[in-house]
């Protein structure tokens, strides 16, 4: 299988994990000015994230001679392992449903610096105390600046009144707790593997493409409970029905599908960086995508558009502070 061989490859495949976990959301933006809802878009998300660690496991995990090929490690695998990145999925798949609310009400420019810099934020400190890898100091400061730029992004969207104080309050309120659910499902994938040696590693543990296997199962699973019943008791708007899923065209089905291709790209990447880079870091610099999916929603999608002068102070303070912020997060591994 294909495996990293060292640091600096491992940090552009982190640089590869940001750009695809920031930009997927771009795929719900597209297929929500249809007017398809997010509750529909994202049963098609879940199957490009299955499809995608397929597809990954029978190519690159089954290629050349390092490590065991993923059919052999899944035969192997012990069953808390892979127990353990279901339930990783079955995390994550909540959390992700969470924040795509959130960015339905609130947007790509505030959901995610909110929800998934929250995530960042904690999933550094679960993962770094996990399993201790890099400088603490540089990776600790490099989370506060973090949530500086998670500070002033909610202050920039507060200073938007267009939506109303209660959808606001909905919209960061949902993407809280996005955040902080999200910040644990990693640490479920990295434990089903034996993250210190890839090429050999212990009898029943999973290589990171089992495991994105099995991951994407309980994503798959338990989203015929979760996302049921975000579409019967949705957080805005009316119900929506099965029915409505299969009257949607191949057009907007193909747009989800490739959003879960994009976000499942960036899971195997950072998956495949942890070995050399350390989970924490390589967690933490693929959530480094708040900045990704900041500059989609402030400059593509115009997000704070017609908001006071002052927003465009706290936005650029913002990309400051989470530029500086992933820089030292990087810095900390070397």
């Amino acid at each position: 299988m294909f495996i990293i061989e060292s640091y600096s490859l491992a940090v552009v495949f982190c640089f590869v994990t940001m750009l695809c976990w920031g930009s997927w959301g771009n795929t719900q933006k597209l297929a929500g000015s249809r007017v398809w809802r997010y509750e529909l878009y994202y049963w098609d998300y879940v199957i490009g994230v299955l499809l995608l660690s397929l597809l990954a496991a029978f190519t690159m995990g089954s290629i050349g001679e390092s490590g065991r090929g993923f059919v052999d490690d899944l035969r192997q695998a012990e069953a808390g392992n892979m127990l353990s990145a279901f339930i990783g999925g079955v995390i994550f798949n909540l959390s992700n449903i969470l924040l795509s609310a959130s960015t339905s009400i609130a947007g790509m420019s505030v959901a995610f610096p909110l929800g998934v810099g929250l995530a960042l934020v904690l999933g550094v400190f679960i993962n770094y105390f996990t399993t201790p890898q890099g400088n603490p100091y540089f990776l600790f400061i490099g989370v506060l600046l973090v949530i500086v730029a998670i500070v002033l992004n909610a202050w920039a969207y507060k200073n938007m009144g267009s939506k109303g104080k209660t959808q606001q309050t909905k919209g960061i309120v949902i993407a809280i707790l996005a955040g902080v659910m999200m910040s644990f499902f990693f640490r479920f994938i990295a434990a089903s593997m034996d993250v210190s040696n890839f090429e050999s590693p212990q009898a029943g543990k999973m290589t990171p493409y089992t495991a994105m296997f099995i991951f994407a199962l309980g994503i798959f699973v338990s989203n015929l409970l979760f996302n049921t019943i975000a579409m019967k008791k949705p957080f805005v708007g009316t119900p929506v029905a099965y029915k409505d899923y299969f009257a949607g065209d191949m057009k907007l089905h193909a747009v989800g599908i490739l959003g879960g291709i994009i976000w499942g790209i960036g899971n195997l990447f950072s998956l495949l960086a942890s070995e050399k880079a350390g989970t924490a870091i390589s967690y933490g610099l693929g959530q480094g995508a708040t900045m990704v999916a900041a500059f989609w929603g402030v400059f593509i999608w115009k997000e704070f558009k017609g908001g006071p002068r002052f927003n465009n102070w706290l936005l650029a303070c913002m990309f400051i502070f989470f530029l500086s912020g992933i820089g030292l997060i990087i810095y900390a591994g070397m």
